[in-house]
């Protein structure tokens, strides 16, 4: 009996390395191999940084920014989600992988029962013995329907798990990654609103001026009411401009403050939008597509594919026998003083075998869901590379031509200060109509407010190319270092 389930188990565990799921392969050719070039797209100069090694802090040149961004990781909550979600695959993991392990339990019994056999007889006559007391003492360790994983089931089971678990990282990488950018985003959107608030401001004052000079012109039969309408219809726009403004740099605090995960302080919070850069001017230095693969995003449709080949191999395990082994040793004495004399050992030894004949077709069922979970894990990852791709391309393409808005803008609103003031001096010498100093005064204004919407897109841009190609990494990378001690599984490439 010995020798027969030592062979057993010698047995099972040479076959313990089969496994059925299919050999992992990444797919290619979803994406270009280089990044979109010429035309609108800028050519990287030869000293261009690699923003995947640029950390947020060294990115952002804000100090204030800077601080709000730090504010923002340490209390945003999808973040603290996120967090949490790594934590709850780590313990599915755990949960999963012990099904590798036997469970070995320990225990204890005492049974108190007394002999019978004088009910048997019809009670105490002749001949008969009469009714005792017994007592019986065990105590055992062992395991209890261990499966031998001769066909890789719970091994591939356990590989999903794991997966999971990494997906769940880059999940997290990703959501970090993209709430700095939001929260620069949200910044930024706020300086602009502010600017437009002091644009408009400024800019009321000069309405109010010519409507306080046509009204007194009109008084005194100089000017006439069309003139006065016209100078209040430019007042009043002003007006409800800045109306409107007051209202979005509220609703952009509100905005950042969700984002943060708190109240910013006030001298945090953006007051313009200067000319002043906010961010390095990173472009990509290389121009592969490889660098997509780097993205967070891309890495945990990654992951989540590699699971997906694991079920297979599991759905795959199930059509074969499943080999369980149940065993205990112990002692057991009569008296509780013998339990562990010499004479008192006892074990026993139960492996059983089963296998499946008829199911309905839920096995088959299971494999053909596995496979089809695997193929739209496939999708899914290529759609992830080429929305990666999607928005690199975007990003390169209006960073290509965003300088020359600007400098245009810059130099239409230059020249739109020049001729209202122009415009003015020959209304005031009688050489122009008041209608031409109004419109001049108007397309000043729109021109320096569109200056100022410009300068935001420049740099919303920078903050959306450096996400987008992967930035911030390093500083994430560097994080979950100093959380983890330096120590803990990572499927994710170091830079």
């Amino acid at each position: 009996m010995k020798k027969s389930l030592i062979a057993l188990i010698a047995g099972t565990t040479m076959l313990a390395g089969c496994n059925l799921a299919p050999r992992y392969e990444r797919p290619v050719g979803a994406v270009p191999v280089a990044l979109p070039q010429g035309g609108v797209y800028p050519v990287a100069p030869t000293d261009a940084l690699d923003v995947t090694r640029i950390g947020w802090r060294d990115f952002f040149l804000d100090d204030r920014l800077r601080q709000v961004i730090e504010t923002g990781l340490a209390n945003n909550r999808d973040l603290r989600i996120a967090a949490a979600n790594v934590l709850q695959a780590r313990a599915q993991l755990k949960v999963q992988r012990s099904s590798l392990f036997p469970t070995v339990n320990a225990g204890g019994t005492a049974t108190y029962t007394n002999n019978i056999a004088g009910a048997v007889g019809g009670g105490t006559g002749a001949g008969v013995v009469g009714a005792q007391d017994v007592e019986i003492y065990s105590a055992t360790a062992g395991i209890s329907a261990f499966e031998l994983d001769l066909f890789g089931r719970i091994r591939n089971l356990s590989k999903a798990a794991q997966e999971q678990f990494f997906a769940s990282e880059e999940a997290q990488r990703s959501t970090r990654i993209s709430l700095i950018s939001e929260i620069a985003t949200a910044w930024l959107t706020m300086a602009s609103d502010n600017e437009q608030l002091r644009l408009s401001r400024e800019t009321l004052k000069t309405f109010e001026e010519t409507l306080r000079l046509t009204r007194e012109q009109f008084r005194i039969g100089v000017g006439s009411e069309l003139e006065v309408r016209q100078a209040d219809t430019n007042y009043q726009g002003a007006v409800n401009d800045i109306a409107a403004l007051e209202a979005s740099v509220a609703l952009d605090q509100n905005a950042l403050n969700l984002l943060v995960g708190t109240t910013v302080p006030q001298e945090q919070l953006p007051t313009g939008l200067s000319s002043t850069p906010v961010t390095r001017d990173a472009l990509p230095a290389d121009v592969s597509s490889d660098v997509l693969l780097r993205r967070p995003d891309v890495l945990r449709a990654e992951h989540l594919l590699i699971a997906e080949n694991a079920n297979i191999g599991a759905a795959r395990a199930a059509f074969f026998p499943t080999i369980s082994l149940t065993g205990t040793i112990g002692t057991i004495s009569t008296a509780l003083s013998g339990l562990f004399k010499s004479g008192t050992f006892t074990y026993t030894a139960s492996p059983g075998a089963t296998l499946p004949l008829f199911d309905g077709g839920q096995r088959a069922g299971n494999l053909a869901y596995a496979k089809a979970s695997q193929v739209a894990a496939v999708a899914t990852y290529e759609k992830s590379i080429q929305t990666a791709f999607r928005e690199v391309a975007d990003a390169l393409a209006q960073r290509g031509k965003i300088g020359d808005q600007v400098r245009a803008q810059s130099s239409r609103a230059e020249s739109a200060q020049v001729a209202a003031r122009l415009s003015d001096a020959r209304f005031k010498a009688g050489v122009d109509s008041f209608l031409t100093s109004l419109d001049a005064q108007r397309t000043a204004y729109a021109a320096e407010q569109q200056l100022v919407g410009t300068r935001l897109t420049q740099a919303s841009n920078l903050v959306e190319l450096y996400r987008s190609l992967g930035g911030g990494l390093a500083d994430e990378q560097q994080a979950a270092g100093q959380r983890s001690g330096g120590a803990g599984a990572s499927a994710t490439p170091q830079n």
